[in-house]
């Protein structure tokens, strides 16, 4: 799968309007889509649960071996919980079956994940979403589409040209709202481009205990090939240890344990692909919201990675195929495009990220762009020990609902 660089988790899901069938400033709806005060119930419980399978499965579907591999679920999630407004009949059926809940459901507990998180001066998890679509007389875009989606995700609407001057908008709104992480999320629009949907997400927190100069210290990494690394690693003290039949880990907390880092060292002889294959949802969430309370001498290398993965492919093998298809596609309730022989699908979905671990903590983030076109000292008694100095899972976890909205593999650490 094709690999780009960038600075932060960007995903872009391409719609078609395929026939196989201008202002150059974006004009801002939200004033004539005002958001609705909604009441949310969802069964948190059930949700993460959801979304947590999700995860593992879009994570299992975008594995590449051998390759530094990170995606952010959440965000991909919030891109299709949107989409999936727009959708009707099997399209729809499809993307709730690949999601795990109705697009009911599913509003409910994006919003309330959404007004549920914490944020504070060390720690944040912030998350936006917009969309863009073409000023072209041929294009009719529902309005309950645009009501739902500001309704439970507080989406920006904005119409413009579609021209040089709207990438520029769009990608600066990315930008803006990736805290600079994600310069850019759009390279090009094309032609037949009529919509974008976008989410951008931005982490940024403190350790609860900082490494200090003391705990960095000269170290090697080996990946799967047997090739020796020097790294600088990071030694700690921590005292939530993780253990299944096939691996080993621990979880380390940021300021105010409102969110944390995970990481899963599988067993000598077992692959990180292996490893990763059994997992399921129900197990991660089981293994993540029950860390046994022991002392772990725990170790991990300081670390850079950016990734980029074209998602379709995934999406379809997980069951999502009509809404990539020009002809059995159905979005009748996104709108229409009123030309013989065309209609609106999704063309491709692009995925970029970047994550950055370092002594003082974690910098991460994600930008989601749906583009439519036509066509962590006590006496120790008992302790563990796990050293991340070959190739590993890791983890960016809320800890209310013990959901990865990051799940990356490093499995070399020269490769950034």
């Amino acid at each position: 799968m094709k690999k780009w660089v960038a600075s932060l988790l960007a995903l872009v899901l391409v719609f078609s309007l395929t026939a196989c069938g201008e202002a150059n400033n974006a004009n801002d709806l939200m004033k004539d889509v005002p958001a609705k005060a909604v009441d949310v119930l969802p069964d948190m419980d059930a949700g993460a649960a959801a979304a947590a399978d999700f995860g593992v499965k879009l994570f299992q579907n975008s594995m590449e071996e051998g390759e530094n591999t990170l995606i952010s679920p959440l965000s991909v999630l919030y891109a299709l919980a949107m989409t999936a407004n727009g959708a009707d009949g099997e399209t729809l059926a499809q993307m709730e079956q690949v999601l795990g809940m109705d697009t009911e459901n599913l509003n409910g507990y994006m919003r309330a994940y959404l007004d549920l998180l914490p944020e504070a001066k060390d720690y944040k998890l912030s998350l936006a979403n917009s969309i863009w679509f073409k000023d072209d007389p041929n294009f009719a875009v529902e309005q309950s589409f645009l009501q739902t989606n500001a309704d439970y995700y507080g989406a920006g609407a904005y119409k413009a040209a579609f021209d040089e001057a709207t990438k520029n908008d769009i990608n600066n709104w990315v930008k803006e709202h990736t805290d600079g992480m994600i310069p850019e999320i759009l390279d090009e629009i094309p032609d037949e481009a009529v919509m974008y949907l976008v989410n951008a997400l931005a982490f940024d927190a403190e350790w609860a205990e900082v490494y200090e100069e003391f705990q960095i210290r000269d170290g090697s990494f080996t990946t799967e090939a047997g090739v020796q690394q020097d790294v600088d690693m990071m030694h700690s003290e921590e005292h939530a240890y993780l253990e299944d039949d096939m691996a080993t880990g621990f979880i380390k907390y940021y300021k105010d344990r409102k969110y944390a880092f995970a990481a899963l060292l599988p067993n000598e002889g077992v692959s990180v692909s292996e490893y990763v294959s059994g997992l399921s949802g129900a197990h991660l969430q089981e293994l993540l919201s029950n860390p046994q309370n022991v002392t772990v001498f725990a170790s991990m290398p300081k670390f850079e990675t950016e990734y980029g993965i074209e998602m379709s492919e995934v999406l379809q093998e997980m069951g999502m195929t009509d809404a990539f298809d020009w002809m059995t596609a159905d979005f009748s309730r996104l709108g229409t495009y009123n030309v013989d022989g065309m209609n609106i699908c999704i063309n491709r979905v692009l995925h970029k990220t970047f994550i950055s671990v370092s002594e003082r903590g974690t910098r991460a983030g994600a930008a989601t762009a749906v583009e439519m076109t036509a066509e962590g000292a006590m006496e120790i008694v008992d302790f563990k020990e796990v050293v991340l100095d070959r190739p590993f899972v890791y983890m960016l976890i809320d800890c209310e609902t013990n959901l990865p909205f990051f799940i990356g593999t490093m499995m070399d650490v020269e490769a950034g």
